[in-house]
């Protein structure tokens, strides 16, 4: 692929204000779309099963707007505004993007390309009894929205991969498009038929791989503001070789950002304004947008980050589920966090120097609140000097 050479350059600490914006950390938060503008904006909020303070996908939203209420944050994604009228349209599906993300109903027909790799598929891991998947539709169309288990059981036995077969068929179906999960509940994945889930306008897959590729990267581009082909591809977990047939068409730009190493391409309208405005001061999710792709963490914010719960708790080194905290548009701290009844634990904190203390101690606070704890209890601190700095701030807010 030939490159157009750019005309634009860029400095990091611009490219990081940039991606901070289109983010949502960046300037007033539009608390007026709320929730369902932040998916938007976004185009993806990924789920995980871990919940230490909340889910990951409440905290997405926390993060930019505050503390909404997790009951809002979840109406938000899976009730209808006018859910007692038949018609009335859903704000998103569940698919597999970036991971298991929630995404906006409107990007349906663009993941026509992933349910065509699904279904040309030869194989699959899980054996599939004969007739269940048609069992489990016919079952879909007769009563309705149905967990796993209503359908007739999620697993085999207590191994978390012993899939039964109606599990099995009914994962297929959603990745097939056939079938889509309208919500969670209990963590449970709710299926239902998607010729009665999507709307009828949005429930095709007429668009070619091109057209669909052409738009995710688009949108990438607009979610990150500015990003290398890594990046973009890994936004919705693209081949740099998908991207790279398309992104000539997307209607991003060729961009130079000093110090990166790579050529990168920008959302015109990120270039358009210089990034100015009121900073967030947040706990962030080890799965939120802004920081997932763990080389391009390093590269804008020179912060390395890993999940440590599926690392042995001898060989952790930040804690089970650190959450870094972002402050000015920095990454200057991490806590890894717990609750017990209404104290919010943090059993774990590393902070970038002793200006860090303020803004952790905002961020643990509002944390709290969020998850109607009424105490914060601090255990260990790397910086052992910092602790009483940072147990004397949260007092004195406490007060």
């Amino acid at each position: 692929m030939t490159t157009p050479r750019p005309d634009t350059t860029l400095s990091a600490d611009e490219a990081r204000r940039i991606a901070l914006r289109a983010q949502g950390f960046l300037g007033t938060p539009d608390r007026r779309a709320g929730v369902r503008g932040v998916l938007r904006h976004l185009g993806a909020v990924q789920l995980d099963t871990i919940s230490v303070l909340a889910r990951s996908h409440e905290l997405i939203p926390y993060a930019r707007l505050g503390a909404v209420g997790r009951k809002t944050i979840e109406d938000a994604y899976w009730k209808p505004e006018s859910a007692s009228t038949p018609t009335a349209r859903p704000h998103a599906f569940e698919y597999w993007s970036h991971a298991a993300c929630i995404l906006p109903i409107e990007e349906w027909p663009h993941f026509a390309f992933r349910r065509r790799a699904y279904r040309a598929r030869p194989h699959w891991n899980h054996a599939l009894p004969d007739g269940t998947y048609d069992q489990v539709v016919k079952q879909l169309r007769t009563e309705g929205p149905l967990t796993a288990t209503e359908l007739g059981g999620a697993k085999k036995t207590s191994e978390w991969w012993d899939w039964s077969g109606t599990k099995v068929a009914v994962e297929r179906a959603l990745m097939y498009g056939e079938v889509v999960c309208v919500e969670r509940r209990g963590w449970k994945r709710v299926y239902d038929l998607a010729e009665r889930a999507v709307p009828a306008d949005l429930l095709h897959d007429e668009l070619d791989d091109t057209e669909c590729l052409r738009r995710l990267v688009r949108l990438a581009g607009q979610s990150l503001g500015v990003g290398t082909r890594a990046d973009i591809a890994d936004y919705h977990r693209l081949k740099g070789e998908q991207v790279d047939t398309v992104i000539a068409d997307s209607g991003l730009v060729p961009v130079t950002v000093e110090g990166w190493g790579k050529p990168a391409w920008a959302d015109p309208a990120a270039l358009e304004t210089p990034p100015r405005g009121r900073h967030r001061t947040t706990l962030l999710s080890p799965f939120d947008s802004l920081i997932w792709e763990r080389a391009r963490t390093e590269r804008i914010f020179g912060f390395t980050h890993r999940l440590e719960a599926y690392v042995p708790k001898p060989k952790r080194i930040h804690g089970y589920f650190a959450m870094p905290v972002l402050a000015g548009g920095r990454l200057v701290g991490r806590v890894d966090p717990a609750r017990e009844g209404r104290t919010l634990i943090a059993r774990q904190v590393t902070l970038d120097g002793p200006k860090a203390v303020p803004a952790v101690a905002q961020a643990l606070l509002e944390a709290a609140t969020w998850v109607d704890c009424t105490d914060v209890r601090v255990e260990r601190v790397d910086a052992p000097d910092l602790r009483e700095p940072l147990v004397r701030e949260l007092t004195r807010a406490l007060a």
